[in-house]
């Protein structure tokens, strides 16, 4: 007889994922193979995401709430799996992007993991370690749903023209992250700014920092090192910073001066076929 582990579903998000969805798949009357059939997944997937041993996807997610008729339990459930993800002391940035009514961020070298293609979000974070690269890069790709929120919240980035240069992942990787910078053009919601090398000093030289406002609740800065991050409501603190952010926002260019510097680096370095590639990348 198969040994079935038993799950505390208080001991992590994940653990709770699995708890509930064996417990829906059981109340459905369904065995592990025929809901994989179902869904279209492996019994052994359903296996592992049910013992806690797998990091369910978003499209496994919506599935299986379909199929089991949960009523986007397991969906709901998905952001509190994906978050615990994340490294602890990140967890409470994500939470931050998750309220914000709009983030402002600046970035001197990379693309901000809001704006990460898949492949460049893997690439950035295989740079120290590949341990468990997939339900890391899940984790970073799961934070960019708040953009499918019925009210998204206003998105500013100032990205440093170093940004565009950064070959991170190779050629294929960097074309499909430059086009999915272009794919927000007309998106009002989302505005890319690049902050041009002639620019010479700026105020972001210390680095990279985010500035979330919230609806009644006091604007929050953040920023951080190599291993942990510092948030703060400190006033002076968000008076500062936010200061810096306007300077960085003047010195740049406009949004659309900023999307024609990106076409020109995209057929620059990886060739001219991009009438074909206008359309949003995942």
């Amino acid at each position: 007889m198969t040994q079935i582990n038993t799950l505390d579903p208080g001991a992590s998000p994940l653990d709770y994922y699995g708890y509930e969805l064996r417990r829906c798949r059981e109340a459905a009357g369904l065995t592990q193979k025929q809901l994989g059939d179902i869904l279209g997944y492996t019994s052994s997937l359903v296996g592992q995401i049910e013992t806690a041993r797998k990091v369910p996807t978003p499209e496994f997610s919506e599935r299986a709430d379909v199929a089991l008729g949960t009523d986007g339990l397991l969906s709901r459930l998905l952001t509190l799996v994906m978050r615990s993800q994340l490294p602890g002391w990140f967890q409470q940035v994500a939470e931050l992007e998750g309220r914000a009514s709009a983030i402002y961020i600046f970035q001197p070298q990379l693309v901000h993991g809001l704006l990460q293609t898949q492949a460049y979000a893997s690439a950035v974070l295989s740079a120290v370690s590949d341990n468990a690269l997939e339900s890391r890069t899940a984790a970073r790709m799961a934070r960019q749903r708040i953009f499918e929120k019925d009210k998204p919240p206003v998105f500013w980035a100032v990205l440093s023209e170093a940004v565009l240069y950064q070959k991170i992942g190779g050629p294929e990787v960097m074309r499909a992250q430059l086009l999915k910078l272009l794919a927000y053009e007309r998106n009002p919601r989302v505005s890319v700014q690049v902050l041009p090398y002639e620019v010479g000093v700026h105020t972001g030289l210390m680095g990279s920092f985010d500035i979330f406002h919230f609806a009644g609740d006091p604007t929050i800065v953040y920023s951080e090192d190599y291993d942990t991050g510092h948030p703060t409501a400190n006033p002076d603190a968000v008076e500062s910073r936010s200061l810096r952010y306007d300077h960085l926002q003047a010195a740049a260019l406009s949004v659309r001066d900023s999307a024609e510097l990106i076409r020109h680096v995209v057929e620059e370095r990886y060739g001219k076929q991009l009438k074909a590639d206008r359309r949003p990348v995942a």
